[in-house]
């Protein structure tokens, strides 16, 4: 999948319109390793893109817009507009924009949808506003925008490290399928802050799962979903008690393995073969539970 679309040309043969994807996430790891003196917590994680997009649509502006028609999406709580305030005060660039955001990724529940859509910023005035700013450039504004949003910028499979900011590409993880379940729990506010600080020291790890999961992607060998792992899984099940009714309807639907997305609520499991995957995702839908089929992408570099 390319991060950007087609784009769309004046008589000049200067862009008036791009379109550029922003796919959402799942964490194959995510180990708590310590918290740090900065108040946020060290972490270490293997992080999947997949093909679960917002698309982002530029187009020439007086002045900076920014619009969705999805329901409870408010630009002024989403990063989008801080990434542009970012850009323009890096660069000076005066030009205005309107960005349209189209919506598919849930809000709040643990896919990165925000930080995404912030890299999709990124990306997208770069190109429209014609900046030329070098991929290291966009990394160090991506990385005072926001944890993931750094990995977001080229995506597919990755270690990350630090408080998430710290990005190591990893050998692409082989073609899997995922079904995502999406719970109807109610928001709670500053979810991921609340959780992280739920978090007991003994939910602390030393980050050898994540190594051992970095280490089986570049042998390249059959991933064991046993690998899988989220220290947020320690409290949000306590913390949300109806996640359990889901992952127990998931099992009965056929879900092999139930994990969580980040710091959730969405649950998900894993697949090689799509016709299970889809065999899920059917069975699922037949209960009224809301779910969405996806598969792994590669990073932006490699599509």
């Amino acid at each position: 999948m390319g991060a950007t679309g087609a784009d769309i040309l004046d008589l000049s043969g200067r862009s008036v319109m791009i379109t550029v994807m922003a796919p959402a996430k799942i964490n194959l790891t995510l180990e708590v390793l310590a918290k740090r003196t900065d108040g946020f917590h060290e972490i270490r994680s293997v992080i999947q893109t997949i093909g679960l997009c917002d698309r982002l649509f530029f187009q020439d502006g007086e002045t900076f817009e920014c619009r969705s028609d999805s329901p409870g999406w408010l630009a002024e709580k989403s990063l989008i507009p801080e990434a542009t305030r970012l850009l323009r005060e890096t660069t000076g660039c005066s030009r205005g924009a309107v960005i349209t955001v189209e919506k598919c990724i849930p809000l709040v529940g643990g896919l990165g949808g925000d930080s995404s859509d912030a890299a999709a910023t990124l990306r997208g005035l770069n190109q429209f506003w014609e900046l030329a700013l070098p991929q290291n450039k966009l990394l160090e504004l991506a990385r005072q925008l926001g944890s993931d949003v750094a990995f977001f910028l080229d995506g597919g499979t990755a270690l990350v490290e630090g408080r998430g900011e710290l990005v190591i590409p990893l050998p692409p993880l082989p073609r899997t399928w995922v079904v995502l379940v999406i719970p109807t729990i109610p928001q709670l506010p500053e979810k991921t802050k609340q959780l992280y600080e739920s978090l007991k020291p003994s939910h602390y790890t030393d980050g050898q799962i994540t190594r051992r999961m970095v280490a089986k992607l570049r042998e390249g060998g059959e991933l064991s979903m046993s690998l899988l792992f989220n220290a947020f899984e320690n409290v949000t099940f306590t913390r949300f008690p109806k996640l359990n009714v889901y992952r127990e309807r998931m099992i009965r639907a056929g879900a092999p393995h139930i994990h969580q997305a980040g710091s959730g609520p969405i649950l998900f499991t894993l697949f090689k073969d799509r016709t299970q995957a889809e065999e899920l995702s059917r069975h699922l839908k037949e209960q009224k539970i809301k779910s969405y089929l996806a598969e792994t992408i590669p990073s932006n570099k490699n599509s």
